[in-house]
């Protein structure tokens, strides 16, 4: 679609941010469709989800934001010719006043593309201080080799996207406790300081289940240097969840799961100073925060 060259842009209108944190811009299609588009979201910052929602006067084939290079395919709700755009605002990413690109399809042939502005501002993120095992902070030559492996395998999980959306509704908390360490913490492990947290580390016991926070294909399942027994999840459509430091795991690669199925059990395996659930979601690539994730779809 992207190079079509019936593509053109027609911003008509935009209205400033109103409490309820919209900001809608209304934009026609190449054959006279009107389609507005706002948003929802916590706020503007770094691991923020941003959700898109794009209404059309007749109903939509296909609809997709582009952002710092990265494609978020939208998707049909229940509510008739609206679609919904999750949008990832990595952990890393810079404030300023960013243009999303927006584009449309009808089953006609005729589309629409525009452009809408986020203004992303900047967020001071807490430190922690935390004493582990000094094999994780200084791996021994020895695992290495299993350091640099579990990092390849991790990582082709995180660069796909499969194409099916598994996942639906709202997603929900893994286990009942409450978050001890936030997204983002920048961590300082034995005095040294480590990459900034990329997820959201829950309070609970040895042998409390992990229950599945949505719909989800098994990609995963195995023991990593650092992150223990570890159990990642392919939502579909870029949106993958990893769980570490599991004691036990309950489920199998290439298995399909659904909302609220156990997946494992929490441990305290990897680099931990005691038991716990790390979840951490990658949307698109980008490293989001997964309470971003269960606000922002609370309601459709």
């Amino acid at each position: 679609m992207r190079n079509n060259p019936l593509w053109f842009c027609a911003l008509l209108a935009v209205y400033p941010v109103t409490s309820s944190g919209f900001s809608p811009i209304i934009a026609e299609s190449n054959s006279g469709q009107r389609v507005t588009i706002h948003h929802v979201a916590r706020s503007i910052q770094p691991g923020e989800i941003v959700r898109l929602i794009v209404e059309s006067e007749r109903p939509l084939m296909k609809v997709q934001a582009e952002f710092e290079g990265q494609a978020f395919v939208g998707y049909p709700t229940k509510i008739s010719r609206r679609w919904d755009i999750l949008v990832g605002l990595d952990l890393m990413v810079q404030p300023s006043a960013r243009k999303l690109s927006v584009e449309g399809a009808y089953k006609d042939g005729s589309i629409f593309k525009t452009f809408y502005e986020l203004d992303i501002k900047g967020k001071q993120f807490p430190t922690r201080r935390l004493t582990v095992a000094a094999k994780f902070v200084n791996p021994p030559k020895g695992a290495l080799k299993k350091i640099r492996e579990d990092s390849q395998r991790t990582g082709r999980i995180f660069e796909s996207v499969t194409p099916t959306r598994f996942w639906s509704g709202p997603f929900k908390s893994p286990v009942p406790g409450a978050t001890t360490s936030g997204f983002g913490k920048r961590s300082i492990l034995n005095g040294v300081s480590r990459s900034p947290h990329s997820g959201a580390d829950f309070r609970a016991t040895t042998g409390t289940p992990i229950k599945s926070p949505n719909s989800g294909k098994v990609a995963l399942v195995g023991y990593l240097y650092y992150s223990g027994n570890t159990v990642i999840l392919d939502h579909g459509h870029g949106m993958i969840s990893y769980f570490a430091h599991l004691s036990k795991t309950h489920v199998k690669v290439g298995q399909v799961v659904y909302t609220g199925q156990v997946l494992g059990e929490v441990g305290a395996t990897g680099r931990v100073t005691g038991p716990h659930l790390h979840w951490s979601v990658r949307l698109m690539r980008t490293r989001v925060d997964p309470l971003a994730l269960i606000e922002i779809l609370r309601e459709e």
